[in-house]
């Protein structure tokens, strides 16, 4: 088989996708910017340990992941308490970003992919509305289809031409802006204060989130507005009067990230492209979490790719992969979406308000590898939580406005997604896309 794909960068669902391709006899190259051992953050990444099922690569070894720690949420004020309590078999696994980089790599250097590193991307070439290859700072490399796997501010995306109806970028609300950094633990704390997440600190929009573990204090600063290092440090200072386990000293991190918060991408797919992961904003909107969402991508990719039996990678043939994707996955992550939306309207008294009258529980707070999706997390509701949600709802007028405009939007986004065109026609496409970004709106 001579047909050539190149995966635009090392997104963990572009390494999967290429080593599933190579596996079934494609000629694949991934371009990577960073250094093999430099790929990834100075970080854990939290994930549902079945991407690596999805895609036929084994879990590591065990002592390369732990079981994620339950958390314990607080409003701004910091007086109500919501503890997760996750059953140990829906516990998601908590590994190093280098050791999953590792064990993809691995599995796709033995099915035969190969990998150029140290090679900035800069955008895609086209002929007329096909893409047809890559630029890069060192060259220029043809292929018969290129995966998007760049990441939130692909260089590959953000060149697209306008009549392919792919929004090129995030906008405001859709992205969350994030400084990490290990600290050395200063002392130990009692169970319960260990690991804690803040929502709307000092009544800004965004989180917190104090990890004490065993040897560090991991720390996180989390806003939808940019921010610099001053800042985060400033951010830290103030936690450590209430933290004391943050000590001063930086042990590693200490950096910052980008994560999409919002829906999947609304098209997926053009002439000799498709985008995956970060690339087509694959994270679960509410938790930003989504290596395992790319990895069962993966899968659905490469199974619309050699479906192509004619080689020509074109919009209407890689629909499949679209189609397939939001049936099993994206049309349950866009309605989260919404609820993210209500968030960001939600003023911090407010959040206190819902902590402290039960309308957000502690039931509702544990989101475990079975429930990121809305119906999941709806479907454990009792009859009796139903009423305190909606006594503390229309006790608070003001809440329940942004509630049924939440509502309201949900119910929209989902029928709107599921009318999605099941066949690829450019212009019923471009209509529904057009129909679906609307949904979305802050």
């Amino acid at each position: 088989m001579n047909n050539k794909i190149i995966v635009a960068g090392g997104g963990h669902g572009g390494i999967a996708a290429a080593m599933l391709l190579a596996k079934k006899g494609y000629d694949v190259t991934v371009y990577e910017r960073n250094a093999k051992n430099k790929m990834g953050y100075d970080w854990t990444d939290i994930f549902d340990k079945k991407g690596w099922t999805a895609v036929g690569i084994p879990l590591p070894d065990k002592s390369k992941y732990n079981l994620k720690h339950d958390m314990t949420f607080y409003g701004p004020a910091m007086e109500t308490a919501l503890t997760q309590n996750t059953e140990e078999d829906k516990k998601e696994i908590q590994m190093e970003r280098s050791d999953i980089y590792a064990h993809l790599i691995e599995h796709a250097e033995n099915a035969g992919v190969k990998f150029q590193y140290e090679e900035n991307i800069e955008k895609p070439l086209l002929l007329g509305n096909r893409v047809v290859g890559i630029k890069t700072d060192k060259g220029e490399y043809l292929a018969d289809l290129v995966i998007d796997a760049c990441g939130i501010n692909s260089p590959i995306r953000r060149n697209l031409p306008p009549s392919m109806g792919i929004q090129n970028n995030p906008i405001e609300y859709e992205q969350f802006y994030v400084y990490r950094a290990h600290f050395n633990k200063a002392c130990e704390v009692a169970e319960h204060d260990k690991f804690k997440v803040i929502l709307l600190p000092n009544n800004e929009l965004g989180i917190s989130w104090i990890a004490t573990e065993e040897d560090h204090t991991d720390v996180l600063i989390g806003r939808f507005h940019k921010f610099d290092r001053d800042y985060a440090i400033d951010q830290i200072n103030k936690m450590r009067e209430s933290n004391p386990s943050i000590g001063t000293e930086i042990l590693r991190g200490d950096s910052f990230a980008n994560i999409p918060v919002r829906q999947p991408l609304g098209i997926l797919v053009a002439d000799g492209y498709a985008a995956i992961g970060d690339s087509a904003f694959m994270t679960v909107p509410v938790i930003g979490s989504g290596i395992a969402n790319s990895l069962k991508a993966a899968k659905i990719l490469a199974d619309a790719v050699s479906s192509d039996f004619n080689g020509s990678y074109s919009a209407e043939t890689l629909w499949t992969y679209q189609k397939n994707f939001y049936k099993e996955i994206g049309a349950a992550l866009a309605p989260l979406a919404c609820v993210k939306l209500l968030l960001t309207r939600l003023e911090g008294p407010e959040l206190d308000y819902i902590f402290a009258k039960g309308i957000l529980n502690a039931e509702d707070m544990t989101i475990d590898a079975d429930s990121t999706s809305l119906g999941a997390m709806l479907g454990g509701m009792s009859m009796d939580d139903i009423k305190i949600k909606l006594n503390g709802l229309i006790n608070n007028k003001v809440i329940l406005g942004k509630v049924v405009k939440m509502g309201l939007q949900l119910a929209k986004a989902t029928a709107v997604t599921a009318a999605m065109p099941v066949t690829y026609n450019r212009k019923t496409v471009l209509r529904w896309v057009e129909e679906y970004n609307a949904c979305f709106k802050h």
